[in-house]
C-alpha cells in the first residue's frame, strides 16, 4: 500500500478548514458580533498557519499569520468585524488557498494588496506597511503594528559592568518596546565569600509583547552582542495558555522525560480532596467514571469516520456491480437445474449481495449540503457586483445524493443562481415600487422524493416573460410564427445554445451561455428540469435526479426480439392495452386511467421491430416530469436490479437510451431514458400530423 502524500494531506485538511472559515466569514456578516463566529474564523486561521509551516507551506503560513493576526484583534475587542474587514478576509482567504493548491500561480503582488487593504482596514487611517515577503516568517517581525510575543534570554559576560555596561538600563530598553514579564535568574549565583563586587553573576529571562521587529530587539544589546548570550525566539501566543511543563520543555529548560516522571509521582486530584476531607471516595470515582465514558465516547467519536480515496470507492462499486450480475446469472443457472440446496443457497446469496450492495451504495452517499454551502459566497459577491439585497436561504442540506451525482451538480447550480440573481430579482428601487421588501430572495431546497431528489432553485423575482422567450424564440427561427406551445414547451427553449432574453451582456450574464450546459449536465445524469413560473412573484426550476448513477432498481421488458429495461422509479402502474385501444388507431393514442387521457407510445413502432405482436400487449404507464405516458410493451418479465454500463461513442447521439445493462444470461438489456424517449415519440407524432 502506498503511503499517503503528507502535503495532499494538508491539502484535504486546509480545504475544509478554508470552507469553516468563509462560512464564518459569512455568518459574521449578519452577526458581527457573535463570540463563537469570531473564535471559529480565528481557530481555521490558526490552524492553517500552524499546519501549513508544518508541511513546507511557508508563504501560506506566513500570508495566513497576518490575517490571524487581525482577526485576534478582533477577538480581544479592538477591531470590529465590519463589513470591509470581511470582504477582505474573503479575498484573502482565496490567496491562502491558491498559495495551497497552486502555489505557483499565487501572484506576490495580489498577496501585498491584500495585506496592505488588510491592516488599511484594521488601522483605519493609518497608512498601510509594506507586505512581508513572500515566504518570510513571523519570526522576522516582518509585519509593523502587529504584536506578537518574544522570549528573550540573556546573560551578559562576568565584567560587563566593570566595562560600564548596566543591565537595567538594558530592561528599561526592552520595557520601552512594549509589555514586558521580567525574572531574574540567580542559578549561576556563587557564594558571597566568592562574589566579586562589580561582577555580573545574574541572567535574565524576559517575556515581551511588542510590535516591533526583531532587529528592534537585537539593537538594545548592539554594544554588548558579541560577548554575551543572547537567545530571541517568537512565542505562539493563541490558544489556550500553554501548561508549566510545556513552557519548560519548549525551552529546553527540563526534558519532557522528567516532566512526565514528575507528574506520575505526585498525588492525584482526587487523593487529595480525600485526604482533605473535600470529597468521599464514592463521589471521586463516580466522578472518575462519568470521566472515562466522556473520554470513551470522544475516542469513538474521532474514530466513528475515516477519509477514503474517491477511486476506491469507484473500484468498490465497479466490483459490486459485477457482483450483482454474476449473482443474477447464478439464480438464473439454480432455477434452470431445479435443485433445492442451491436454489437456498443461491437466495442466501443474493439477499447478502443486496445488503453489501445497499451498504456500499450508502458509503457513496454525500449530504448535498457540501455543496449548497459554497453558494453562499457565490450570493454574497454577486450581490455586491449587482448592487442588489439578496438573501440566499437553504434547505435540505441534509439529503444524501450519490457523490458523482453532487460533483456534477456544482457548475449547473451555480449557472441557475446566477440567473436568479441576475435576470429573476429586480433592482432594490423596482423591488419597493411593486410592494415587495427591498432584500430579495433565492431559495435552495433540496429533497427526496421516491428514489430521486428534487433540488429547487427559486427566486421572489419578475418572473419569466412568456411573450420576450417567444419573440426571441421566432427571431431565432426555432418556432414558427404563430405556433401553438404550452408553458412547458415555450420555457424549454432558455436551454437552447445561445438562447438569451438579457436586454444587456453582463460581467454575470447576458451572452445566452450557460443553460444549455446546464441542460446537457442535467441529461448526462438521467435528470430532468421543470420550470414553474408567475408573472411578478417569481421563477422556480426544479432538478429531478436519481439517487445514485451506479446501481438501479429497473423493470425488465420486452419488445419483440429485444429486452429493455426502464428506471423503476419512473413507473407508475402497468396495465393491459384491451383490444379496443390497441384497434382504435396506430402511432400515438389515448388510454383512460380511471377518468385520466394518458398517452401512450407503441415501442414496437418507435424501435422498428419487425416480429409479430404479441396477442396481448401490455401497457407500462411512465411519468416523467409533469407527464404521464404510456410505453406499449409486448411482456413484462419482472423487476431486475440493474447495472448501469455506459454505452460506447459510437452510441452517443442515440438519446433514447441512458445506457445498458448485463442480464443473468449474458445478454445486454437496453436502458429506456423516459425523457428523451417522449420527445422522440412526440417528433414522430408531428411528422405524421404533417404528413
Amino acid at each position: 500500500m502506498t503511503q499517503a502524500d503528507p502535503a495532499e494531506i494538508f491539502r484535504q485538511e486546509a480545504q475544509d478548514l478554508l470552507e469553516q472559515l468563509e462560512q464564518a466569514l459569512l455568518d459574521l456578516e449578519k452577526d458581527a458580533g457573535n463570540r463563537d463566529l469570531i473564535d471559529g474564523a480565528f481557530r481555521a486561521l490558526h490552524t492553517i498557519k500552524g499546519s501549513g509551516a508544518m508541511f513546507g507551506f511557508d508563504r501560506a503560513s506566513a500570508f495566513t499569520h497576518h490575517v490571524e493576526t487581525a482577526f485576534d484583534r478582533v477577538r480581544r475587542g479592538e477591531v470590529a468585524a465590519s463589513a470591509e474587514l470581511i470582504a477582505v478576509a474573503l479575498a484573502a482567504k482565496d490567496h491562502i488557498r491558491t498559495l495551497i493548491e497552486q502555489p505557483d500561480a499565487a501572484d506576490p503582488a495580489e498577496g501585498e494588496r491584500l495585506l496592505g487593504a488588510l491592516q488599511a482596514v484594521v488601522h483605519g487611517a493609518q497608512a498601510a506597511a509594506p507586505a512581508p515577503e513572500p515566504g518570510r516568517s513571523p519570526a522576522d517581525g516582518a509585519a509593523p503594528g502587529h504584536p506578537v510575543l518574544w522570549r528573550v534570554r540573556f546573560r551578559l559576560p562576568k565584567d560587563a559592568m566593570a566595562l560600564g555596561t548596566n543591565p537595567l538600563l538594558l530592561l528599561d530598553e526592552l520595557r520601552a518596546l512594549g509589555p514586558c514579564t521580567v525574572t531574574a535568574l540567580t542559578d549561576a549565583l556563587p557564594p558571597v565569600e566568592e562574589m566579586e563586587a562589580d561582577g555580573c553573576y545574574l541572567s535574565w529571562d524576559v517575556a515581551l509583547t511588542t510590535d516591533r521587529p526583531r532587529s528592534a530587539i537585537e539593537e538594545v544589546f548592539l554594544f554588548v552582542i558579541d560577548d554575551m548570550d543572547l537567545k530571541i525566539e517568537a512565542v505562539d501566543g493563541a490558544g489556550p495558555p500553554k501548561k508549566l511543563g510545556e513552557i519548560l520543555v519548549e525551552r529546553g529548560d527540563v526534558p519532557a522525560a522528567a516532566v512526565d516522571a514528575a507528574l506520575a509521582g505526585q498525588d492525584r486530584l482526587g487523593a487529595l480532596l480525600v485526604k482533605a476531607g473535600a470529597a468521599s471516595e464514592g463521589q471521586v470515582r463516580s466522578a472518575l467514571a462519568e470521566q472515562q465514558h466522556a473520554r470513551h465516547e470522544d475516542t469513538a467519536r474521532a474514530a466513528a469516520s475515516v477519509r477514503v480515496p474517491a477511486e476506491r470507492l469507484d473500484g468498490l462499486m465497479d466490483r459490486v456491480g459485477e457482483l450483482v450480475i454474476t449473482q443474477a446469472r447464478l439464480s438464473q443457472l439454480a432455477n434452470s437445474r431445479g435443485d433445492a440446496d442451491i436454489k437456498t443457497v443461491v437466495e442466501e446469496l443474493e439477499r447478502l449481495i443486496a445488503e453489501l450492495r445497499d451498504t456500499a451504495m450508502g458509503i457513496r452517499m454525500v449530504p448535498i449540503g457540501s455543496i449548497f454551502g459554497r453558494f453562499r459566497r457565490l450570493v454574497h459577491d454577486l450581490s455586491r457586483d449587482l448592487g442588489k439585497q439578496v438573501e440566499l436561504i437553504t434547505v435540505g442540506e441534509e439529503t444524501e445524493l450519490d457523490k458523482t451525482v453532487v460533483e456534477h451538480l456544482a457548475d449547473p447550480l451555480v449557472h441557475l443562481i446566477r440567473n436568479a440573481v441576475d435576470h429573476g430579482l429586480e433592482a432594490p428601487a423596482d423591488r419597493v415600487a411593486r410592494g415587495k421588501p427591498e432584500r430579495g430572495q433565492v431559495r435552495l431546497v433540496a429533497r427526496h422524493a421516491g428514489a430521486e431528489v428534487l433540488i429547487g432553485i427559486a427566486d421572489d423575482g419578475r418572473g419569466l416573460d412568456r411573450e420576450r422567450i417567444r419573440a426571441k424564440a421566432e427571431e431565432h427561427g426555432l418556432i414558427p410564427a404563430g405556433a401553438k406551445l404550452s408553458d412547458g414547451e415555450l420555457y424549454q427553449f432558455l436551454f437552447h445554445p445561445g438562447f438569451s432574453t438579457a436586454r444587456a451582456v453582463t460581467s454575470v450574464s447576458g451572452r445566452g451561455v450557460g443553460m444549455d450546459v446546464v441542460k446537457r449536465t442535467i441529461d448526462a445524469l438521467r435528470g430532468t428540469i421543470d420550470i414553474a413560473t408567475t408573472p411578478g412573484r417569481g421563477t422556480e426550476m426544479t432538478l429531478r435526479l436519481p439517487l445514485t448513477l451506479a446501481i438501479i432498481d429497473g423493470l425488465l421488458v420486452r419488445v419483440g426480439a429485444g429486452r429493455y429495461a426502464i428506471p423503476l422509479p419512473a413507473v407508475e402502474e402497468c396495465v393491459e392495452l384491451s383490444a379496443a385501444a390497441d384497434t382504435r388507431s396506430t402511432g400515438r393514442s389515448f388510454l383512460n386511467i380511471r377518468g385520466d387521457l394518458v398517452p401512450f407510445l407503441r415501442l414496437r413502432e418507435l424501435f422498428g421491430s419487425r416480429t409479430p405482436a404479441d396477442p396481448h400487449q401490455k401497457v407500462v404507464i411512465v411519468a416523467t416530469g409533469e407527464q404521464r405516458v404510456g410505453l406499449v410493451v409486448d411482456q413484462i418479465i419482472g423487476s431486475h436490479q440493474t447495472v448501469i454500463k455506459s454505452l460506447s461513442r459510437l452510441h452517443a447521439d442515440v438519446e433514447m437510451f441512458s445506457g445498458a445493462t448485463i442480464l443473468g444470461d449474458g445478454t445486454v438489456a437496453l436502458i429506456l431514458d423516459i425523457a428523451h424517449l417522449v420527445d422522440a415519440g412526440q417528433a414522430r407524432d408531428q411528422q405524421r400530423i404533417a404528413s
